[in-house]
């Protein structure tokens, strides 16, 4: 009797914990593709609103500046749909890697059960030919002794019948994840084609831009960089966000002469200063950093570039971190120095036209008359 209830040590709370477990990272997984798969139905429709756009500037035959700047919005657009396929893809991986895991185990667990079952049989079996159910029964003490071997054999019996059904429960389990896991590689399979035609259209892209781009004279050129590079300047939100800066005491030793601070943007390089302003480049889902502690004073989103831009205010100093990704920060929060703000946005090189990962950077006074040099804030190499 201990042997056969020894073979049913699998408790039931670990049982519990590991369908919980298993619960709790296919509903996480589940919510994370749909939100990916959410962002890229979205992104997809801009690429396409891009496309009718950029058909009706070649056919009214718009300026040169007109199909450049069309061009570029559509690359951006493109190449964050491709990051965004990107990361489905990965998500998609983890989850096949899960549930290959899962499967695994689940089988491992359905042939212990197996062996246990068996084992629980060729025991019935030797105690059936040998009578020592009998013989168990008659070497009771009394009546009280009987009663309580009746109970353990039919305990027994009950404890042979759930392994069977435990076995069953796991052979459905196993059918299920294998369903699963088709599913998720056919769901793979075609988001990396989906992949491959963006790849070939975002080339196609940059050959226009970089085509378009060539037929502008110097002074064209000059004017269309001018005219992209307002887009991305942050000078009336400043304003609005100084009257909110008054009095602010977090982060509040930050001054004019702080320096020898880390770049913003993790493992990134400054492309260009512009006074109080700074193009950071870095590689694609770089993180961006608060480059002191200080308070988000605002996020929003920008209605040009569709990107993030966060406001952080170090007493009354504010930094701007523009070109987002993501953000991991909201308003009125606390953020450490070197805390982490998002993700480094897309942009286009107009130099090149292909996409790169840029940030722009911005820190202002309180005194709206003078100007402050981003360059004198980093570490000097």
């Amino acid at each position: 009797m201990l042997l056969w209830a020894a073979m049913m040590a699998l408790p039931a709370a670990l049982c519990a914990q590991q369908k919980q477990d298993k619960t709790e990272q296919t509903a996480e997984e589940k919510a994370r593709i749909a939100e990916q798969r959410k962002l890229i139905e979205q992104l997809e429709k801009q690429v396409e609103e891009e496309e009718k756009r950029l058909n009706s500037i070649k056919k009214d035959k718009s300026t040169a500046q007109q199909r450049v700047r069309s061009i570029t919005r559509q690359i951006n657009s493109r190449n964050q749909l491709l990051n965004k396929t990107e990361k489905e893809i990965s998500s998609i991986e983890k989850n096949i890697q899960l549930n290959d895991s899962l499967l695994t185990k689940t089988r491992a667990q359905e042939l212990t059960e197996r062996e246990r079952y068996a084992e629980m049989v060729r025991e019935a079996y030797r105690n059936h030919k040998q009578n020592n159910y009998v013989t168990y029964l008659l070497a009771s003490e009394n009546f009280s002794d009987a009663a309580r071997r009746i109970a353990n054999i039919r305990a027994v019996a009950e404890l042979r019948a759930e392994r069977m059904r435990r076995i069953d429960s796991l052979g459905k389990a196993i059918e299920q994840q294998q369903s699963s896991l088709t599913s998720r590689r056919q769901d793979l399979d075609a988001v990396q084609r989906k992949a491959q035609e963006q790849r070939k259209k975002l080339q196609s892209d940059v050959k226009s831009a970089q085509t378009a781009m060539n037929q502008l004279t110097t002074k064209e050129k000059a004017a269309l960089r001018d005219k992209m590079e307002s887009e991305e300047r942050l000078d009336a939100a400043i304003d609005a966000l100084r009257k909110l800066t008054k009095g602010n005491t977090t982060g509040a030793s930050f001054s004019r002469t702080t320096s020898n601070l880390n770049l913003p943007v993790a493992g990134g390089r400054v492309k260009q200063y512009k006074g109080n302003m700074a193009e950071i480049v870095g590689g694609r889902g770089a993180e961006v950093r608060s480059i002191y502690e200080g308070k988000v004073v605002e996020v929003k989103r920008n209605r040009i570039t569709g990107k993030y831009d966060v406001f952080v205010a170090h007493g009354e100093y504010i930094t701007s971190y523009a070109n987002l990704e993501d953000v991991s920060v909201q308003k009125e929060q606390k953020v450490a120095k070197n805390g982490r703000l998002g993700e480094i946005g897309s942009a286009v090189n107009l130099q090149t036209m292909q996409p790169e990962y840029k940030m722009v950077f911005g820190i202002y006074s309180p005194n709206p008359k003078e100007t402050m040099r981003a360059a004198d804030c980093f570490k000097k190499k």
